[in-house]
């Protein structure tokens, strides 16, 4: 496997590439022609990609750029498709058809970036879950606006815009895959069941009216609603399970007092505010990049994809970095780093789990050849 980083504008050395990652600004993304001019340069290689909250290349995070990572793999078959999400409602038939789009024989891992605002995460991720084998793994992310909510891009070699979500498969014996997705918020307050639901719609908790609790425990932060509930998660569980997970807020309605997450609130779940720690989500990431690092065995990372959250990118600020430090100490100097902060991760929960639907995390995918 070679792999290259660099800038639009910049030559590239590897024109024979067979996977093209791209992350950066929405205007930029945008560009009448940018898209053509990727194709240009990369003649052989599927190119997808999506606009961020801010682009991680190497061992920086940067805003406002555009960044490109060309793969030339050496035994690794590659694949994609895209479908155009048509309404809110059609999440899981859409990434359903999406899994299903591409060759299943032989496929080894998926990645997917979809529309990061519009979408149900939850229902992307049943709909992948059931369109492809069972044995397949899948990673990937939702596409951001920095901390706008206001429109996200997705490209790929066929098509591009604010609707759409892609897949690259990658098949063959010889590819090793790692996954590793964690946090790193404390809980605090009371937990409180979800009476009222539908869908990734949340409106009551405790029969009282969702939104009101969750303004009055964010005092301050309320006015600024809803980017500051990117400072306030919600994790939640089933009843009887102690695994949370957790929910990002993407909008508010206050016609009907209900908050709008980023994936699926069961009724009858438990539900309970979270707030950052800086030391646990820098412990996250090392953690994350530990165990994708274990899943590929004694073989070394080659490409590390981070795709972390820009709820901790917030938090972190001018320490956003350290998250990045963290998986470069585990994944050590020779893996090329690239990814994205996010509107949502797409993981494996664990091994034999496909995917589901993460909020602040850092999610890692690692990927290196074997003979």
């Amino acid at each position: 496997m070679r792999v290259e980083q660099i800038q639009p504008g910049d030559v590239s050395t590897l024109t024979g590439a067979h996977l093209v990652l791209v992350f950066g600004n929405l205007d930029a993304l945008k560009l009448p022609g940018f898209r053509a001019s990727l194709r240009s340069k990369y003649p052989n290689a599927h190119i997808v990609g999506c606009s961020t909250a801010g682009e991680i290349a190497g061992d920086h995070v940067r805003d406002e750029t555009v960044h490109l990572t060309a793969v030339e793999f050496s035994n690794t078959r590659v694949q994609s498709a895209f479908v155009h999400l048509p309404s809110h409602g059609s999440s899981y038939s859409a990434a359903r058809s999406l899994a299903m789009a591409i060759p299943s024989r032989d496929l080894r891992h998926a990645i997917v970036f979809s529309e990061g605002i519009r979408i149900n995460g939850s229902e992307l991720s049943r709909g992948l879950k059931d369109g492809l084998p069972p044995n397949v793994s899948v990673t990937g992310g939702l596409a951001a606006d920095g901390d706008r909510f206001g429109q996200t891009w997705v490209l790929s070699n066929d098509a591009e815009g604010p609707d759409h979500a892609v897949i690259v498969g990658l098949y063959g014996p010889s590819l090793r895959v790692g996954f590793g997705s964690l946090g790193g918020w404390d809980s605090f307050g009371p937990e409180r069941r979800i009476t009222s639901s539908s869908g990734n719609r949340l409106t009551g908790l405790d029969g009282e009216s969702a939104l009101a609790l969750y303004k009055k425990y964010l005092g301050e932060h309320a006015s600024s609603l809803p980017s500051s509930a990117l400072l306030f998660p919600l994790a939640i569980r089933a009843e009887g399970d102690d695994r949370f997970l957790v929910r990002t807020i993407l909008g508010i309605d206050e016609s009907d007092q209900s908050l709008i997450f980023a994936g699926d609130m069961p009724q009858g779940w438990l539900a309970r505010l979270m707030k950052a720690n800086f030391d646990r989500l820098i412990d996250g990431a090392e953690g994350a990049a530990s165990s994708a690092s274990r899943r590929i065995g004694n073989t070394s990372p080659e490409l590390a994809l981070l795709i972390s959250c820009v709820g901790r990118k917030l938090v972190l600020k001018q320490r956003v970095e350290e998250e990045i430090e963290a998986v470069r100490s585990v994944v050590g100097p020779g893996a090329a780093l690239t990814g994205f902060y996010s509107y949502g991760e797409i993981a494996p929960v664990s091994d034999g789990s496909p995917c589901e639907l993460h909020n602040q995390t850092m999610t890692i995918t690692t990927l290196a050849e074997g003979e």
